[in-house]
């Protein structure tokens, strides 16, 4: 079976140690986690994990299961890149007197549509937000002069099913809609 990119989302409570236990059932499958990014989703109360791993279909669906009955979660999902819209973002912080003096990052910056977060005397810092690809392009662009610090963020997504969340998580109990309404 052939290997694609799937976006895993997973709604469930904030419990510590949940980090542990979800890294834990890809782990023992020598499966690597490509980005993860976890946060408040629209429902009050319930946290969204959003993890990126490729993979064949056949274990997704194994990996969800195991989710499902091994960690106390709301609802566990996996979704293929064609049916979501998902971005990453980097920040860049490159030494200030570059920008004023060499014209190719400004038009590295201008081509690459980066957004200048902040300039002061020592150092500017660049954001980029979209596909890996456009990051990774203007990160081998921006090495040649001199990276002083670069960090990026996991894949963020949303599914472009019309449904609210609600319907997505359907299975939920009585208690469970009403603590979550």
């Amino acid at each position: 079976m052939e290997k694609k990119t799937y976006t895993v989302s997973i709604y469930t409570e904030n419990n510590i140690g949940l980090l542990n236990r979800i890294s834990a059932i890809f782990q023992r499958r020598h499966i690597n986690v490509e980005s993860l990014s976890a946060s408040e989703s629209e429902i009050d109360d319930v946290f969204r994990w959003t993890l990126v791993v490729q993979v064949t279909e056949a274990q997704i669906k194994k990996i969800i299961g195991q989710i499902e009955r091994q960690i106390e979660v709301i609802k566990a999902y996996y979704h293929t890149d064609e049916e979501t819209i998902f971005t990453e973002s980097a920040l860049f912080k490159i030494k200030s007197d570059l920008l004023f003096e060499e014209r190719q990052i400004q038009n590295i910056i201008k081509e690459s549509h980066a957004r200048i977060v902040t300039v002061n005397k020592q150092f500017f810092v660049l954001e980029k937000s979209g596909m890996r690809a456009e990051i990774e392009l203007l990160h081998r662009e921006l090495k040649p002069f001199g990276i002083m610090q670069f960090v990026r963020s996991g894949r963020i997504a949303v599914t472009k099913s019309e449904m609210p969340i609600s319907q997505l998580l359907g299975s939920l109990t009585k208690e469970e809609e009403y603590a979550f309404s």
